[in-house]
């Protein structure tokens, strides 16, 4: 008579943890970020493994918690999201990175993937469709609305990129988001120790920023900056 299989343990606790997929989540809004964490704990296979609000602390413990996915704010407090993603990428070139703000899709899709996101999502999307784009993402593929798709097509196949008819698009990443700290009324002082940079290294920024929009003084450039930095508002 032969044995009977033996019945397999039920999974431990900690392992059926460990099949869900890990996503580090940096926003500087405690209420966005708790909103956050809770749609992506909703989900089976998903869990938040930490949380960040700024881009020093938030590289340190990305590091630390070596999560599946960084899920990224353009705008973080006193900080910016694109130099947080290229700094990931530096120190952590395998981490899939995806990109969300209410930013313009059109000003920061590109700028989010040439920083080395495979992802960017306006936070006005439903939650399902963050989650759909956290999977895809996880998965090996890349996230951008089917809009900006077309856009990014199109613009290869002209040879030159999508959103160059924005005048803000003639900006490096380093100066919109100095254009975007002048357009939150922040002094140059102010701007400089947010992003750790010497005064002279703002106000040369400030100089090549005017020149490339075609503003003259510095009070033109403070008007078009709160008028035009923020689409959609302060994310």
């Amino acid at each position: 008579m032969s044995a009977k299989p033996k019945a397999q343990p039920p999974l431990r606790p900690s392992t059926a943890r460990s099949l869900k997929r890990r996503i580090f989540v940096v926003d500087d809004h405690p209420i966005v970020r708790a909103g956050l964490v809770q749609l992506i704990n909703n989900e089976a296979d998903l869990e938040v493994c930490g949380q960040g609000e700024d881009a020093q602390n938030a590289l340190r413990a990305i590091r630390d918690a070596s999560p599946d996915l960084a899920l990224l704010d353009v705008s973080l407090k006193d900080s910016d999201g694109l130099e947080l993603a290229k700094d990931l990428k530096g120190h952590l070139p395998h981490l899939p990175i995806l990109m969300l703000s209410m930013h313009d899709e059109a000003l920061y899709t590109e700028r989010a993937l040439r920083a080395g996101a495979r992802g960017f999502l306006m936070k006005e999307e439903a939650p399902q469709t963050l989650i759909a784009a956290i999977r895809k993402v996880l998965a090996g593929g890349v996230y951008v609305s089917e809009k900006m798709n077309a856009n990014l097509l199109q613009g290869m196949a002209r040879g030159k990129r999508a959103g160059a008819q924005l005048p803000m698009d003639r900006l490096t990443d380093r100066e919109l988001e100095i254009f975007r700290l002048i357009g939150d009324g922040k002094t140059v002082k102010e701007i400089a120790d947010a992003l750790f940079l010497s005064v002279k290294t703002v106000e040369s920024h400030r100089e090549h920023i005017k020149d490339k929009l075609n503003i003259r003084t510095s009070a033109e450039l403070l008007r078009f900056a709160t008028q035009n930095a923020l689409p959609g508002g302060r994310d």
